[in-house]
């Protein structure tokens, strides 16, 4: 059973043990932050079993410590400077490849890091494979809107794409809506220039009319300024679009509560104003904060992927962990792979 909490994040209710592979050397504050994360997550769910890989002498410490917890040591690191693909056939002993491939032996359910996106979406597809009828994983994200979350996707796994490609997206991420986020019946949208079907380029008129046809609960087009009202709970678009519209949102969002704090503190009037709002700021910053999502899910492959931002603190590895304990019980996979399967 899912339910929401009062900031409308979603849990599970009856949950199951859970074995989370957590690739301790990703992002710009690890392993520190990463370790903090876990300690949390273990701390949140006894339900929770915890695998790190990364050096020895980073992680068998705190393994040790935490009977939840254990070491799978590696001897390589893929860093952000290495070309994705190239690092994952030649690194075969770093953390992200050997973390995918702990999934796809069944010792792991579900694999997060911070480390670099490209190449934790090699090794998890190469690694975990993709899920049968999948032609091209994708990256969602959510997206904290004046209404509720919403889930986005495409955004950066595939510049280039197909109707059927965005009619498989929108599978996926009304699965992922359903599942992480407790939405019964998800709306579907398709991002695009104008509401009309006849609207924007000859990919969008196509992928309508198939998703019309073929995704239960897609209600149209949506524009740009849908993705914020939250008049819908999944858009669908293609990576280059979405990758834009997600780091336009990230860069506006920055910026505005950079000039909130400027504007508040520019005089002692306003100071003392700030004062008075700080609790309904606060409020506000902790809704729109990223961290509370975790990491964004890579969609379509053979287990859970969590793939999170590279300026990932401890509040992201635990949100993280978390959301990928929800969609293993929740049958996140198997949800996609029944979807596909029956589209069309």
């Amino acid at each position: 059973m899912i339910v929401r909490d009062k900031k409308g994040l979603a849990y599970m209710t009856d949950i199951r043990t859970v074995t989370v592979c957590i690739d301790a050397m990703g992002g710009d504050s690890a392993p520190e932050a990463i370790l903090d994360g876990v300690r949390d997550a273990l701390a949140a769910d006894p339900k929770l079993l915890i695998i790190l890989t990364g050096a020895s002498e980073s992680i068998g410490p705190f393994a040790a410590l935490h009977e939840r917890c254990a070491a799978h040591a590696t001897t390589e690191v893929i860093g952000m400077e290495d070309h994705p693909a190239q690092a994952v056939r030649a690194k075969r002993d770093s953390s992200i490849v050997v973390g995918c491939g702990l999934v796809r032996e069944g010792r792991a359910d579900a694999f997060f890091s911070a480390g670099s996106t490209g190449a934790v979406m090699a090794a998890a597809t190469l690694g975990m494979g993709r899920i049968r009828g999948v032609s091209r994983p994708a990256i969602a994200t959510v997206i904290p809107t004046s209404a509720h979350p919403l889930v986005l996707l495409d955004v950066g796994a595939n510049a280039d794409v197909k109707a059927e490609n965005l009619v498989q997206f929108a599978h996926m991420g009304a699965a992922y809506a359903r599942i992480v986020l407790g939405v019964l019946e998800p709306r579907v949208a398709l991002l695009n220039i104008g509401e009309e079907p006849t609207k924007g380029s000859m990919l969008a008129q196509e992928a309508h009319h198939a998703m019309t046809e073929q995704v239960p609960g897609f209600v149209g087009n949506a524009e740009g300024r849908d993705v914020t009202a939250g008049t819908v709970d999944v858009i669908v678009t293609d990576g280059f679009t979405g990758n834009v519209v997600l780091k336009l949102l990230e860069g506006t969002s920055k910026s505005l509560m950079g000039q909130i704090r400027d504007a508040m503190t520019s005089s002692l009037s306003n100071k003392l104003a700030a004062a008075v709002l700080k609790p309904s700021l606060t409020r506000l910053k902790e809704r729109l904060d990223p961290e509370a999502y975790g990491g964004a899910p890579l969609l379509g492959v053979r287990g859970v992927c969590i793939i999170g931002h590279g300026s990932s603190g401890s509040r992201a590895v635990t949100s993280a962990i978390r959301v990928a304990s929800q969609a293993v019980r929740g049958e996140l996979t198997e949800t996609i792979s029944s979807a596909v399967t029956t589209e069309g």
